[in-house]
């Protein structure tokens, strides 16, 4: 099934509507499936590189440090025990992964879950028109107030885009993806996404289609409009 889409120019005016695809753009939000793909894709960034010494690995002496018994005070072993001052760290974080996995279903339903919340909420506008010849921060910023996106924007082009990327790098809370790298941490932590029509095409061939419901299928070619 298919749903209209608006098309903006770099004015801000509706020049053109598009067909999108429902299983991508139009889709209830699974707000569960959202969740568990932002945490893990917040884990997986996690170096998990703290590490404490234990009691064995801290420096310093290892006689014991007073007799057992006759002084009339407690039993002590080690000045590196964990109660004295220097001592090892008990249950301390050690060197470990954060990784979590996730279904590859999983992952798309909740990209797809993200973009048609964009959607529901009109925080998501297609643009034509956005080819740039040489770097200019001016015009991309310009573009953005005409879309009336004053806030932070995540901005989806079809194939990487050096020169968009350079014209947008610099304007604040603005970040620049190809609609491959799309994920669920950059589409919730921006509050407009701005798509060209070949990033909708992208994104309809990456997660509609038999990607909806197979776990194994092959991305369609996307013939350049």
């Amino acid at each position: 099934a298919a749903m209209q889409l608006k098309v903006y120019d770099v004015t801000g005016v509706e020049v053109d509507t598009i067909e999108a695809d429902d299983a991508v753009f139009g889709i209830p939000p699974h707000h569960a499936a959202m969740r568990q793909a932002l945490l893990a894709q917040l884990a997986n960034r996690r170096a998990g590189s703290a590490n404490s010494k234990t009691r064995g690995e801290v420096r310093g002496s290892t006689r014991k440090i007073r007799r057992q018994k006759g002084g009339g005070t407690s039993r002590q072993g080690s000045i590196r025990a964990p109660h004295h001052r220097h001592g090892g760290i008990s249950h301390g974080p050690k060197p470990r992964s954060f990784k979590q996995a996730l279904p590859k279903r999983i992952r798309r339903l909740a990209i797809r879950s993200a973009i048609s919340a964009k959607v529901e909420d009109g925080e998501l506008k297609i643009v034509r028109g956005l080819q740039v010849e040489a770097p200019k921060t001016k015009t991309i910023a310009n573009a953005f107030k005409g879309l009336d996106f004053s806030r932070s924007v995540l901005l989806v082009t079809g194939e990487p885009d050096r020169t968009l990327l350079l014209s947008a790098r610099n304007i604040p809370g603005t970040k620049i993806l190809p609609a491959d790298y799309l994920n669920v941490v950059d589409l919730l932590s921006h509050r407009g996404v701005v798509m060209t029509v070949e990033a909708v095409r992208r994104a309809e061939a990456l997660w509609g289609g038999e990607r909806v419901n197979k776990r194994i299928a092959p991305v369609p070619e996307v013939t350049r409009a």
